[in-house]
């Protein structure tokens, strides 16, 4: 494995991937906190959407392609209308600041079911090392703070971008750590992925983790990846002159080392950076929240950076930060290939992009002590990641499908499970059970079964979507319908492969 070549210093990568847009109404350059206090609904989740105000005068609007175009690289809709003029030399630096790596995902793969379609990996990185550490105590491994994937369509007629909240809890797969060690496989944070493959600060790694998270929860196959880090973030406000904000109460947080009276100013440097990324000081302090406050802080950037198209000192310097934020996979290294890749989604019909967040609700309706995580919903998680998988458009009808079921989730309390060993070593269904009632499951007995190879899940017909909240919560176990299933519960049939989550070294 290589790094591609870079020109230049090491770069300090950029904004943290939330979406954004350069389509305002106004100068474009201001951004604030959402008005509402209160804690999402469940039917606000899905949708992801929406414009918010602006300050307190005024309506910053953004498109779904100038979204989308934001996501996939974090300036990607500047860069499409900016460097299609520049000099050679100008290019040639630029292209050159794109880092691209090679990154190996090891173990099975989900098959690629769509042929000509992509699936983009997009995080927002969140490195501790260097000038970042003073944002993580004693944290020197690499940090996530923001995900999504971009399905584009074989035929390049739709597209759909999907965000997953950093604190959906959900199953880590065994992943090569740094020193080349392995970590065990078990549940916690998506973002935890990043971390345990970026443990020594090694892209690569943290990258091969993170993307066999995500395949392993959705079965998307992952075709590219791409991350922006935070410090070039900062060098991309400060060449825009900051960016103005306007909160509507003050923000003192020290975790985030931001102190902000209410009111609208003008941030750049540090305290731009700790406006993004604060979240517990502010609102209700969900990641959900500070999502909503990151995309507004990006419609903003991103408008205030297509206003310098015609300054060319001021855009240079913006694009340069930009482009040194970005790591790629090896393939889509280079403006290039990011051109060529935000050009197809700016030539999608705005009818046709949709834009949503994976359906979730909180975990603590499965587990009351939970208070700060989410978990997907099922089986409208299953049914969007299939449907995607599968290259079927999700379009309008199905966004408003999922937030009209995002009103009523089946929670995993709510669902009965038997579980039976059919391992032949004593124990192993008690142990399962354990594990599935930490998860939130009301587990009604255990016993045996006939010797069997691979875990599966059997249920009465009335109860699939329920079966679907156990296969969510443990992926790749089969599920299929019973005639002779209990009526009123799902029975769980461990088998040898059934991993219990064990706890976590260094």
């Amino acid at each position: 494995m290589h790094d591609r070549k870079t020109h230049q210093q090491t770069a300090r990568r950029g904004a943290d991937g939330a979406p954004g847009s350069p389509s305002p109404t106004g100068d474009g350059s201001r951004a604030s906190v959402p008005r509402s206090r209160r804690k999402p609904s469940r039917s606000d989740r899905p949708a992801g959407e929406g414009s918010r105000k602006a300050g307190r005068t005024g309506t910053l609007r953004i498109t779904r392609r100038g979204r989308i175009l934001a996501w996939t690289g974090g300036v990607l809709g500047v860069l499409v209308l900016a460097t299609a003029g520049v000099g050679a030399w100008v290019y040639q630096e630029l292209d050159g600041n794109i880092r691209g790596v090679d990154i190996d995902v090891d173990g099975d793969r989900p098959a690629n079911l769509s042929p000509g379609s992509k699936n983009v990996l997009v995080v927002g990185s969140d490195s501790r090392a260097g000038a970042n550490a003073k944002y993580g105590k004693d944290l020197t491994t690499m940090q996530s703070d923001t995900l999504m994937v971009l399905h584009i369509a074989a035929d390049r007629k739709w597209a759909t971008a999907v965000s997953f909240p950093r604190d959906s809890w959900v199953q880590i797969p065994a992943c090569t750590r740094g020193n080349g060690s392995k970590s065990s496989p078990h549940h916690f944070k998506i973002n935890e992925a990043f971390s345990i493959g970026g443990d020594s600060g090694d892209i690569r790694k943290a990258a091969a983790c993170t993307i066999k998270t995500v395949e392993k929860n959705t079965g998307l196959r992952i075709d590219h990846f791409t991350s922006v880090d935070f410090q070039g973030f900062k060098g991309m406000v400060n060449a825009l002159g900051g960016i103005e904000v306007c909160p509507e109460h003050a923000i003192h947080d020290k975790k985030a080392h931001l102190d902000m009276e209410a009111g609208c100013q003008n941030v750049r440097d540090e305290k731009a950076l700790g406006y993004v990324r604060t979240r517990y000081s502010v609102g209700d302090g969900s990641d959900l929240g500070r999502i909503g406050r990151q995309q507004e802080f990006m419609k903003a950037l991103g408008a205030k950076a297509q206003s310098k198209l015609t300054s060319p000192g001021e855009l240079y310097d913006f694009l340069k930060a930009a482009t040194k934020s970005i790591t790629t996979d090896k393939d889509l290294a280079g403006l290039k290939p990011l051109y060529d890749l935000a050009a197809t989604v700016k030539d999608v019909p705005s009818d046709r992009l949709t834009f949503l967040t994976v359906p979730n609700y909180y975990r603590e309706a499965d587990v009351p002590t939970d208070k700060a995580n989410v978990v997907w919903q099922y089986p409208q998680a299953g049914g969007l990641f299939s449907d995607l998988a599968h290259d079927r458009e999700i379009g309008a009808a199905g966004k408003k499908k999922l937030a009209e079921a995002a009103k009523n989730p089946v929670t995993a309390r709510s669902v009965q499970v038997r579980v039976l060993n059919g391992t032949g070593t004593p124990g192993r269904a008690a142990a399962a059970a354990e594990q599935l009632r930490k998860f939130g499951f009301t587990v009604i007995g255990t016993g045996n079964a006939p010797a069997t190879d691979k875990t599966t899940l059997t249920y009465p017909a009335a109860l699939k979507d329920r079966s679907a909240v156990v296969t969510g919560r443990l992926p790749g176990i089969k599920a299929k319908e019973s005639a002779d299933a209990a009526p009123g519960a799902v029975t769980l049939t461990i088998g040898p492969d059934f991993a219990v989550d064990k706890p976590q070294g260094n």
